[in-house]
């Protein structure tokens, strides 16, 4: 992909130490304080004569950052600092950062709208490649390819990542699959602990086509669960590929479900909030504390089923979505999990990227490339 040079005909000023001409760079002031870097560049000699001047150019690297509340409108690239890595972290090159509904909400009002918090740098998820390593950091190298999650900030060229969020990326997964594994894995992860899924459970699991149902019904799969999973008519051999039986959502939803599965429903898990999942799984799921839902924030208060994530009043999970990193790295290794991209997006179209996943035209998880 082109990319325009960066501070093209910006003109910087200049001082003179000790006969030595330094340029200053104008930089965009950081997130990480006083972390940033400049680095001596010493131009090439001019007719056998030794270079006289050297500029000192502040590292720099491009990020997404939201400018305001609203819709893909606000987000903008611009150029940030390069911070330099402390104790217990290290830099990774990104070359992939997973899009997700989460990263939309940051700035369109549904978490609050918060003017101090602008501008607010995106993503949770990002895959790259080491290129600088922290004081205090063993095990881990410049070139090695990794994944990190939970992270601030991922959608960027260069990201600094405490080591404890860093893992080895599988060589079976892409670059773009690895930027799209964790956000979701551990959301899926967190669904069938908070309901206590086991084996020979039968699970109605409504959004099986989904980036979090595609990786529910996989997970659910490798405990030995029978899924019986909602999708529309387009997307239902995609969900019998990943090990489902898929069922239209729709009028008569809870009728059909019964046919499939008449020694009853053991759980239900919701990735999509509507009216029809949530009325269905109680229908359903006699025991409420094992019906569980990452959407459904506005239906959910009040009706005893498990609320998880970021919405209002629901459980972040912090413990359990930390711990289920490692356990969706062994099943991507075991070749029992996978990742369904949909499309990659240049940095540089991040609002197209954001557009194209508000209005649910994804099919498999989106991330952007620098």
């Amino acid at each position: 992909m082109s990319r325009p040079p960066r501070h093209a005909g910006a003109s910087r000023p200049s001082v003179t130490l000790g006969g030595l001409t330094v340029a200053l760079s104008v930089r965009i002031p950081a997130e990480y304080g006083d972390r940033t870097r400049g680095r001596l560049v010493r131009p090439a000699r001019a007719h056998g004569m030794p270079a006289r001047a050297a500029e000192v150019v502040a590292g720099m690297s491009r990020a997404v950052v939201a400018t305001g509340f609203g819709g893909p409108e606000v987000l903008a690239v611009v150029d940030v600092d390069d911070a330099l890595p402390r104790e217990g972290e290290v830099v990774i090159e990104v070359r992939a950062s997973g899009v997700n509904p989460a990263d939309l909400k940051s700035y369109d009002g549904t978490f609050g709208t918060d003017p101090s918090t602008l501008p607010k740098r995106l993503g949770f998820e990002v895959s790259g490649v080491v290129s600088e390593v922290g004081p205090g950091v063993e095990g881990w190298s410049v070139g090695d390819a990794v994944i990190a999650y939970r992270v601030t900030g991922g959608y960027a060229e260069r990201l600094v990542v405490p080591v404890d969020d860093v893992f080895a990326k599988p060589s079976a997964l892409s670059f773009e699959q690895g930027a799209g594994l964790m956000l979701v894995g551990v959301t899926a992860a967190h669904l069938l602990d908070a309901t206590g899924v086991s084996a020979g459970d039968t699970v109605l699991l409504h959004g099986a086509s989904g980036g979090v149902g595609a990786m529910a019904v996989q997970l659910l799969v490798a405990r030995g669960a029978r899924v019986l999973g909602t999708a529309s008519s387009g997307r239902r051999e995609a969900v019998r590929a990943l090990g489902a039986e898929p069922v239209g959502y729709g009028p008569g939803l809870a009728d059909r479900v019964r046919a499939l599965a008449q020694g009853g429903v053991d759980v239900a898990l919701d990735t999509v909030g509507t009216d029809e999942a949530v009325d269905v799984s109680l229908e359903l799921v006699a025991d409420r504390s094992r019906i569980a839902s990452v959407a459904a924030f506005r239906r959910g208060p009040g009706l005893d089923i498990r609320l998880l994530g970021g919405g209002p009043g629901a459980d972040p999970g912090t413990r359990v979505r930390s711990a289920a990193r490692a356990e969706l790295l062994d099943l991507v290794a075991d070749g029992r999990l996978g990742v369904e991209l949909d499309r990659a997006f240049a940095l540089d179209d991040v609002r197209g990227a954001h557009e194209h996943v508000a209005a649910g035209r994804a099919r498999g998880k989106v991330v952007l490339v620098p």
